[in-house]
Parts: structure tokens; sequence; C-alpha cells
């Protein structure tokens, strides 16, 4: 009886693994590794739309195989997104979206409402119907995301995420978070619900944090893979625009950063888009690395020689 009993225990631990392995058999990671592009500050045409075309043209001129739509849940923003997609597919670019966050959308001290969460839900899940038809678009994002963690406790990503990938399970979470915030207990909280972390680097594991010492890039990367495991995506994300609190960057110091961050992280993406004539230097240094990645062998590659 005894032995039954344990083969009746060992059949359904069996059943469990393979049912979980069933429900993590897609790989959403896969569609992350390798990435290098910008992000954000995307042209605009007098009339408020972005200029698709230019944008599209600086990509290519650069060698970006993914860019990262920031999105201010605005219609006009959503239909310049929809419109840009099968444009990026032609070019076989890959693409992100960032939702900017309740601290960054709502006056301070103002405590966000249900209507709130359900107005970003609502969003979530167009872009997951969206890239369910788009199979270029692969990432969605939450800017900020460990200082509006009361907004989007365990529980709500765990039922948000699963409400994803019912309607697109190849569609990945990756949030945007800082060195500090990345503790012990936001990953023991979180890990479970991220396909790969955006890491801007901000120098912060020496306080206090600045945009002029690149030299702990490939620590901070190291450790954050301590953190989360090896299986776990880190993007690292570097300021080629000024930060509100630390200031401007030099061109010398976005060069660093790329080079030393591309050995150690699994992508690397600019912030902002850099733009030819308003910043030739950071712009030359973008396109010269960029182009260089995309002729190497290796984890960043370009996706018209992957494909």
């Amino acid at each position: 009886m005894k032995h039954l009993k344990n083969l009746a225990w060992a059949l359904l631990i069996c059943a469990l693994s393979l049912s979980a392995q069933s429900a993590t058999a897609v790989d959403r990671t896969a569609a992350l590794r390798g990435c290098f592009g910008t992000y954000a500050g995307a042209p605009k045409m007098p009339d408020g739309h972005v200029d698709q075309q230019k944008l599209i043209a600086e990509l290519l001129d650069i060698r970006a195989n993914t860019y990262h739509w920031l999105f201010r849940s605005k219609q006009i923003e959503f239909e310049d997104f929809k419109a840009f997609l099968p444009l990026a597919r032609q070019h076989h670019i890959k693409v992100w979206v960032t939702l900017v966050p309740p601290s960054e959308t709502l006056p301070k001290g103002t405590t966000p409402t249900e209507a709130d969460k359900k107005d970003y839900e609502h969003w979530v899940l167009e872009f997951a119907r969206l890239s369910a038809s788009e199979p270029n678009f692969v990432a969605w994002s939450i800017d900020d995301f460990p200082y509006n963690l009361k907004f989007w406790p365990p529980q709500d990503m765990a039922r948000l995420t699963e409400a994803v990938h019912q309607i697109n399970p190849r569609l990945a979470f990756v949030p945007c978070c800082y060195y500090r915030q990345m503790t012990p207990a936001f990953v023991k909280n979180y890990a479970p619900y991220c396909d790969g972390i955006l890491f801007p680097y901000r120098d912060d594991s020496v306080a206090p944090g600045n945009l002029q010492n690149a030299g702990h890039v490939q620590s901070e990367v190291k450790a954050l893979r301590q953190r989360f495991g090896k299986s776990m995506p880190i993007i690292l994300d570097v300021y080629a625009t000024a930060h509100s609190r630390l200031g401007a960057s030099t061109p010398a110091y976005v060069e660093q950063v790329m080079a030393q961050g591309k050995p150690v992280a699994d992508g690397v993406l600019v912030y902002c888009h850099q733009h030819q004539k308003e910043n030739p230097e950071k712009y030359a240094i973008i396109k010269r690395l960029f182009n260089r990645w995309s002729r190497e062998p290796g984890k960043l590659q370009s996706p018209k020689q992957a494909n």
C-alpha cells in the first residue's frame, strides 16, 4: 500500500511538472536576446503624428534591429503605433512598447484610482491583441516599475500577465527596473511574471548615481544575473538623453556604457532615439557600434542576418 501511495505521488508530481512545462512552453525570452536599438524620441511631424518614414530611415541607417515605443495612453499614439508595426516588420525590426506609469502621469500626491488601473489594463490588453497579429511586436514594459508597486501588486501582475498570455503567449513582459530597487523581495514577488528586465544604468551601486562613470556597468549586470538567475535576460538601457535628476550624458559616456555593456548584457537599447541633425556625435557613435554589432556573430545579431 505504501508503495502504491508513493507511486501515486510520483505520478502526480510528474503530471504537475509536465503541466507546468506545457504552460511555459513558449520561450518569450528568445525575441529579447540580441536586441540593439533605440527607445522613445520618435521624430514628430507638425500635426503631432510620428514621422514614420523618418524614424524607419534612421533605424535602418544605424542598423538597429529593435525600436522601443513610448506610449502615454493617447489614442493618437496608438494609431501611430499600429501604423508603425507593418513598416517595422517589412524591415525586420522588432518592436517593444512601454506604458508610462501613474508616478509620471498623475500629479504628485494623487492616489491612483480603480478607474486608472482599468485604463492601464485596457491598453495592455489592446496591445496584446495587436501583437497577436504582428509577429515583430515582441514585448511590453512599464516605465519606472519599482516606483509603482502599490499600483501593481504581485497578484495583479499575475492576473494581468496571464490575461496577456491568453491572448498572445509569445508577448514578453520586460519592466524597466533600477539597480537599487531590485531587492531580494522584489525578485521573489515579481520575477515570476517577468520575461526580462530593462535595466537603465546609472552607476547606482555607488552612491550617488551619475551619468559620468561607466566603470560599473559590467559588475552591476553580473550582480543582477545573480539576483534573477542566468535564464532572465538583462537588457541594458543607456542614457543618451538627459536624466531629470542626474543631468546630461556625454558622447564619450554613451560609447563607454554601450561598449562595456555589450559583452555582458543580453541586449542594448539607447534612451532616447538620437537624431542626426540635433545630436550628430551621439548618432554617429550609436550608428558605428550598431553597424559593427550587426556584422558580428553571436548573441547581438541583426535580424536580417538571423533570418
